[in-house]
């Protein structure tokens, strides 16, 4: 059964083609028959031919179709042949045309058509027992529902279908709106763990290699020294490691809540820690705190966390020698505020520009997409007399 309705789908044409013999068939037995009565048979032949022809063709030419069984209708009534088996073709065209997404103008056509058929018939050819003015209304009428139900069958088909269109196309588009989505939370999450990356890698690679230059300065004079330096080289690459695994364990399982051997986000109370650790690796920080501590969102602990390791490890980098910094946290009513100075001979123009002309500047563009992200403002740039500057404000919201 499955194969026949496949089949009829892939060939409607045909289908229709082979009903079309059959009306015309029919039509011509029905003239045979009634020939001695007729005042024309050719014509009837004529007639139940070109209708066969409205059949065959009607979901190929639909609006042609109508026109010449509109004709054929006019003709008829013109010449005085009566309705016959082959008129059923004028249901099927009016149903057809009704059913398809074709101009207005043909449904409203066949609407009216099959209307004023059944009127126009009953007017040309008074049915037998018709006299009275009430039966002829009560047929017309009769008459009349085929044509009317033929275009309200196939007006509710073209309604249907163009509403399944649409919610086919409303699915189509919310899917495309899923992936355009989920593309750009990829996009933003691989954007968050490359600054996340920058900002371990940037900042214990700096500590190790200044520990590392020491170490080998004072290897022969001071043993001892080194291995202490060596000892901070081990520590610092061991945390390096561990947020690492932290940052991968993220791209494994597409969370951001961490377990077992990853290590939590750093936070405001791990400021203190990297500041010491800056301090060993031979820096001088000052470090304060204003204010009243309170918690905060996560996002914003850790916003404030990365901007002072890329801070301090600028400083490292581009201080120079005997380079003083200080960090101060200032709690706000409405707000976190960080301000990372130091003294030393602060960073090319380039370095605090968007990118810089020579692609550089990442790490003070991660920070102002951190700072972004939470709904604050950063400030880069030379200080007057010297050095370099980085004061940013967070905004605080109560921690959940």
């Amino acid at each position: 059964m499955q194969r026949l309705y496949d089949f009829i789908r892939r060939h409607p044409t045909g289908v229709d083609s082979f009903w079309a013999v059959v009306l015309l068939g029919l039509s011509l037995l029905w003239v045979g028959e009634m020939s001695p009565k007729l005042g024309g048979p050719v014509g009837y032949g004529v007639i139940a031919l070109l209708f066969s022809l409205v059949l065959a063709l009607r979901r190929r030419a639909p609006e042609k179709m109508l026109l010449l069984a509109t004709a054929l209708g006019l003709a008829q009534l013109g010449f005085d042949r009566v309705p016959f088996i082959a008129d059923f073709a004028m249901l099927v065209i009016i149903y057809t045309v009704a059913a398809h997404d074709g101009p207005r103008w043909a449904s409203r056509l066949a609407l009216v058509g099959g209307l004023c058929a059944a009127t126009l018939s009953q007017l040309r050819w008074p049915m037998e027992g018709t006299e009275s003015g009430a039966a002829k209304v009560f047929f017309t009428v009769i008459m009349t529902v085929p044509f009317a139900l033929a275009w309200v069958l196939g007006d509710s088909l073209r309604t249907r279908r163009a509403y399944f269109a649409q919610l086919e196309e409303r699915a189509s588009r919310l899917e495309k709106e899923r992936e355009a989505q989920a593309k750009v939370a990829v996009a933003a999450e691989r954007a968050r763990i490359a600054r996340e990356l920058h900002d371990v890698v940037a900042h214990n690679v700096s500590v190790m290699v200044v520990q590392a230059d020491g170490a080998a300065y004072v290897m022969d004079s001071s043993p001892e020294t080194a291995k202490q330096a060596l000892e901070t080289i081990s520590t610092t690459g061991r945390q390096a490691l561990a947020e690492m695994r932290r940052l991968l364990g993220i791209l494994r399982t597409g969370e951001h809540q961490e377990a077992g051997e990853y290590v939590p986000q750093p936070d405001v109370g791990q400021i203190e820690d990297l500041v010491e650790q800056v301090r060993g690796a031979g820096l001088t920080v000052d470090f304060a705190i204003e204010g009243s501590p309170r918690p905060l969102p996560s996002g914003v602990e850790l916003t404030a966390y990365r901007i002072v390791q890329e801070a301090l490890t600028n400083t490292r980098k581009h201080g120079g020698p005997d380079v003083g910094a200080s960090v101060r946290l200032v709690y706000f009513d409405d707000g976190l505020g960080l301000l990372v100075e130091d003294d030393g001979r602060g960073a090319p123009q380039e370095m605090y520009e968007d990118g810089g002309a020579d692609g550089r500047g990442h790490g003070l563009i991660g920070m102002r997409e951190r700072v972004g992200m939470v709904g604050g403002t950063l400030d880069a740039g030379p200080r007057p007399g010297g050095g370099f500057r980085i004061s940013a404000l967070l905004p605080l919201k109560p921690a959940h």
